[in-house]
């Protein structure tokens, strides 16, 4: 098994060459594993939208360090993973993808870091844990959940123009008309002023995006919005119920999940341990990995 080295930095070749694929409900998926070895603590990244695990890239090295195990896949109708069309992506559909994988690699217990999308998926596996705590079943066991600029109450949730047009009546059209230059533009927007992705790595960004026709379909993938709505109680309650160590950590400047999102969480979760990174948007793991790991 190939993986990227834990000390130097991971090139974009390099991650989605010496990874491995995982079936789920019949489709490859693509993930990445690494980790010091032995029998210590496990960690599971999970990415925000609409990019991949390769947000992870910059932390991969420390992470994979401090942990005996981590795991990053790219979620179906992501990155590399399979894109199907006639597919019904849900939040708990992923969730099951997650579960699955980890099942396959004969892992029971992880820490969670999630982004963006990833932060609804943890919220899903954490009201699972928390169904069986009540009913003691086993099954996937959640040490920690470390949570970045999530949209987890929708109220304080503002989405943008894009993904307004993405939730209408002409979400598939909006997204057959996606260019790459579009993408550009609406995706910079995002990042905080100082901290603009560069030319290179928007290309990467636009191939991950377009692979295997992936931009046809954002119109489907947002509807994990309207989810956060239809979900809101057993997704809100899953933070306000765990006895897990929380810790939710977000951009200042992130102008759909920002501050307000921060205030929100103190008010309603109960002894609420956050962390506002000045000067950065919707992207700290790209945008400032190195404070992103001090926080």
């Amino acid at each position: 098994m190939s993986t990227p080295p834990a000390e130097e930095p991971v090139t974009f070749k390099h991650w989605y060459e010496h990874g491995q694929h995982y079936v789920h409900r019949g489709h490859p998926v693509f993930y990445q594993t690494g980790g010091s070895g032995g029998s210590g603590p496990v960690l599971l990244l999970l990415h925000g939208s609409p990019t991949s695990s390769w947000d992870w890239h910059l932390q991969w090295p420390v992470l994979c360090r401090h942990f005996s195990r981590v795991i990053a896949a790219d979620m179906i109708g992501f990155g590399y993973s399979a894109k199907p069309r006639d597919y019904d992506y849900t939040i708990a559909d992923q969730a099951d993808l997650q579960q699955g994988l980890l099942a396959s690699l004969g892992l029971r217990r992880c820490h969670v870091i999630g982004h963006g999308y990833g932060d609804t998926v943890a919220q899903e596996l954490l009201a699972r844990q928390e169904e069986r705590v009540r009913g003691d079943q086993a099954g996937l066991t959640l040490e920690s959940v470390c949570l970045l600029n999530g949209g987890l109450f929708p109220e304080a949730f503002r989405p943008t123009f894009l993904q307004k047009l993405l939730l209408s009546r002409i979400g598939m059209l909006v997204s057959k008309m996606m260019t790459e230059q579009g993408f550009r533009a609406s995706f910079s927007r995002v990042f905080g002023p100082n901290t603009q992705p560069s030319f290179d790595q928007l290309a990467q960004f636009w191939q991950l995006i377009a692979y295997n026709g992936g931009a046809d379909l954002a119109w489907k993938q947002m509807r994990y919005l309207k989810e956060r709505e239809q979900y809101r109680e057993r997704w809100v309650e899953a933070l306000q119920r765990s006895k897990v160590p929380l810790r939710f950590i977000c951009g200042r400047l992130d102008p759909v999940s920002g501050p307000r999102m921060v205030e929100r969480y103190r008010e309603l979760v109960p002894n609420p341990d956050t962390v506002l990174l000045p000067g950065v948007g919707p992207k700290p793991p790209l945008a400032t990995p190195d404070e992103v790991l001090d926080a």
